[in-house]
């Protein structure tokens, strides 16, 4: 039996921990499931939401290390999602774009996304699910913010 010590559940940073562990978990598998991972998904994201990027830029955002990105980049590139471009000035530039076929998958993935969402949040209201994504919401800015400012004063 593993009972979890109720001193852990009063613990809030726990909960996150276990919770988002189970959630990563959960969109891991059904996203395996498309031969895709969830780096690809946030690659695609970023590329669908905010346009082409440079291929270190979009390491950046993604706080992706750079060899990383490379072999990411080289998964989608070769299932059709993205396209890459040399920069003419500067041969070490290259741009990421998202495909036709790249917006299309990551709304699959989106959805797949929700569907493990609806999952993992079924014991709350619709209420309930808002209030919990608006605090995580600040949440998530406020430990953003305050590591951008950390970053900055190095």
């Amino acid at each position: 039996m593993s009972e979890t010590p109720p001193s852990l559940l009063g613990l809030t940073t726990y909960l996150l921990s276990k919770t988002g562990k189970a959630a990563r978990s959960r969109l891991a598998a059904r996203l395996a499931g498309r031969d895709m991972r969830l780096w690809h998904m946030a690659v695609l994201s970023a590329l669908v939401d905010f346009g082409p990027h440079v291929q270190r830029e979009l390491a950046s955002r993604l706080g992706i290390d750079r060899s990383d990105i490379v072999k990411i980049v080289d998964d989608l590139a070769v299932a059709g999602l993205v396209d890459r471009a040399r920069d003419t000035g500067d041969r070490r530039r290259v741009t990421v774009t998202a495909t036709p076929d790249g917006r299309a998958a990551l709304m699959e993935l989106q959805a797949e996304a929700l569907a493990v969402q609806e999952a993992l949040l079924e014991p709350l209201t619709g209420s309930e699910q808002a209030q919990l994504a608006a605090l995580l919401r600040r949440v998530h800015a406020h430990v953003h913010e305050g590591a951008e400012r950390a970053e900055a004063g190095r």
